[in-house]
């Protein structure tokens, strides 16, 4: 795989991630923008409203014939939150040429300019957008937002972290919240729609075996008519080093579960001031990343004090959650082994076996990745945002690297922020410490 980088136009990036491993190609084209509370529910809302319907196609039903002229190719709305970072835009996949009757043919092309006028040429009246639009879609988004608790793992999650950095840009959910989207107008949003598209910054990924050069030809036609104005300085992600608190938060929530969802957010600390992400990742490993991490093998397997445990690292943020499904009656349990998992790390309690199992696991899922044009595509983004130049595979040989000392340095620089605790409506479980 031939991976090349460049700025195409003012503000705007392309990563080409040439291969011919797979027969279909795929698209991405991102607006960054700071994830903002005031603003994240119009970022999120508006490439919705974009497929809806451009000056030349103007409704779905255009977009979708057209798009089967294209041999069946999908474009779909994306947001995402990236540390701080929201990521807006357009997902595309589509049949490498390559690999279609007669070979090389204009499939890219015509795919980008598709792209391109969904993008920069939205149907509208009057400068505006269509009201009836606007508010089809922001209904869909409410309904997702709302839709939220009903995934009791991934809403544990978000009360954590919303709680745990309730100060700071990484508790806004990438759709923002009720309120927000409920305030949505058409005029606003065309407004605001404008401004982002100015102001952003905007990364494109691609993966195919089209040559960087006329990927690159494809998308300058395609954004031809883009506005550029003072790109938005302030894109970033802000690190803590340390809790909020001298002592952990705890916070219990009662809701209608079944089963008690246990949240811990830790700190990565010191360790982000020059971080090792391989270390830092095999450290998550160790932990709590894999099968044969202490958290499975020790909380769930030997001690059976969980239906699952697990660690996840966020490089960009700088945080550790853990998450684990409880009986509540096993609450002070299964948190106190969770944490004793933890200072076995930090003191050095790591066999041979263990680091082993751990780096090997990881370099596997990197390897992995080269087996998803979607995976990789995820993978170069962040590596993008946080000025990484490395691929998988270079980060799998890293990991390789790291030493038991590298894993206790960067244990030994976690903090614990906050305890969240999800229990069911019928039993009392543990208060609030």
């Amino acid at each position: 795989m031939r991976q090349v980088r460049k700025e195409i136009l003012p503000g705007v990036y392309l990563t080409c991630l040439q291969t011919d491993k797979f027969k279909t190609g795929l698209l991405s084209l991102n607006l960054l923008t700071p994830l903002r509370r005031e603003t994240a529910s119009q970022n999120a809302l508006i490439p919705s409203v974009l497929r809806r319907g451009s000056a030349y196609h103007s409704d779905m039903n255009a977009i979708a014939a057209r798009l089967d002229d294209l041999y069946g190719a999908r474009i779909e709305p994306i947001a995402r939150k990236m540390g701080e970072i929201q990521a807006v835009g357009f997902w595309a996949d589509f049949a490498d040429d390559a690999y279609l009757p007669g070979g090389a043919g204009t499939l890219l092309e015509d795919v980008t300019a598709l792209v391109g006028e969904l993008l920069l040429s939205p149907c509208m009246r009057g400068g505006l957008f269509l009201r009836q639009y606007v508010e089809s879609e922001k209904e869909k988004l409410l309904e997702d937002i709302r839709a939220r608790v009903n995934d009791k793992i991934a809403y544990s999650r978000f009360r954590l972290t919303e709680l745990m950095c309730a100060a700071e840009d990484y508790a806004v959910d990438v759709l923002g919240t009720e309120d927000t989207a409920e305030s949505i107008g058409y005029v606003a949003l065309s407004k605001h729609y404008k401004t982002l598209l100015a102001s952003s910054p905007i990364e494109i990924l691609y993966c195919g075996s089209a040559e960087a050069v006329r990927v690159e030809a494809a998308l300058k036609d395609a954004l031809v008519t883009l506005p550029r104005g003072e790109l938005d300085p302030d894109i970033g992600t802000d690190i803590r080093m340390n809790a909020v608190e001298d002592s952990i938060r705890y916070y219990t929530e009662t809701m209608d579960v079944s089963q008690g969802k246990l949240v811990i957010g830790f700190r990565l600390g010191e360790c982000m001031e020059e971080p090792d992400f391989a270390a830092i990742r095999v450290m998550n490993t160790v932990f709590g990343g894999g099968v044969t991490s202490k958290l499975f093998m020790n909380v769930r397997e030997k001690l059976s004090l969980c239906y699952f445990a697990a660690s996840a690292v966020d490089v960009m943020k700088g945080v550790m959650l853990v998450v684990s499904g409880i009986e509540q009656e096993n609450y002070q349990k299964a948190l106190s082994e969770i944490f004793r998992q933890l200072d076995a790390v930090r003191s050095g309690d790591i066999s041979d076996d263990e680091l082993a199992s751990a780096k090997i696991t990881l370099s596997s899922d990197l390897l992995g990745l080269s087996d998803s044009g979607g995976e990789l595509e995820g993978f170069w983004l962040r590596q993008n945002l946080m000025g990484l130049e490395y691929g998988p595979d270079e980060l799998a040989a890293l990991v390789e690297d790291v030493t038991r000392e590298d894993v206790i340095r960067v244990a030994n620089s976690i903090e614990c922020d906050m305890v969240y605790f999800m229990q069911g409506e019928e039993e009392t479980g543990d208060e609030e410490n």
